[in-house]
């Protein structure tokens, strides 16, 4: 069992910048979620972040967001096995203007993403919804998009990445100009198959 209340901290969630890691000419830029330790749901802490934080990542197909993400190796942790597992989350968006974009969660390991966009994910506007985003991460790639391999001709199986996640988090993909305001998660939840 995965739980981040985020109580006392963003527990190692980050955003992604992909223009600054191709500006600077250097390694990944990933920008740590801003942590508030109230007014999550039952006024408990959460995680937020905006488009100060994040860019379109533009060697995904389509390009996509990435506004939040952990690594697990980040906190010393080995990769998991996230087939069937299920997730519970709240999202919440504050003055986010998505431009059609959709909310999907997705799961990389080494060098393959893999979106699950068949169940995209509904964010609620200026409050937090009553009840959590809950889906099962089904191992059917007819529910999945590749996004993303570094080698193209010899991507990773959906079976192969979700069996050794190495990190996982939120995407917006679709939209026609950049999402811009405040994206915000609170009581994340994944439990493994064989939890």
């Amino acid at each position: 069992m995965i739980e981040n209340s985020f109580d006392k901290g963003p527990e190692g969630w980050c955003s992604y910048d992909y223009h600054w890691s191709i500006v600077a000419g250097g390694p990944n830029i990933f920008v740590l979620a801003t942590w508030q330790e109230s007014g999550g749901i039952d006024d408990s802490g959460h995680i937020w972040a905006d488009q100060s934080r994040w860019s379109t990542d533009t060697p995904e197909t389509p390009t996509s967001i990435l506004p939040l993400l952990v690594y697990r190796n980040w906190s010393g942790l080995d990769p998991i096995d996230l087939r069937e597992a299920e997730v519970s989350v709240y999202l919440r968006g504050d003055g986010l203007q998505l431009d059609g974009a959709k909310c999907y969660f997705w799961v990389h390991s080494v060098h393959c993403r893999w979106h699950f966009d068949g169940s995209p994910l509904t964010i609620a506007a200026g409050a937090w919804s009553p009840e959590p985003n809950r889906f099962t991460l089904a191992n059917d790639e007819s529910m999945w998009r590749m996004s993303w391999s570094r080698d193209p001709a010899n991507p990773l199986p959906l079976d192969e990445v979700l069996a050794s996640a190495e990190s996982y988090g939120f995407s917006f993909v679709g939209f026609g100009q950049e999402p811009r305001g405040r994206f915000s998660i609170d009581e994340f939840e994944i439990k493994t198959a064989g939890a």
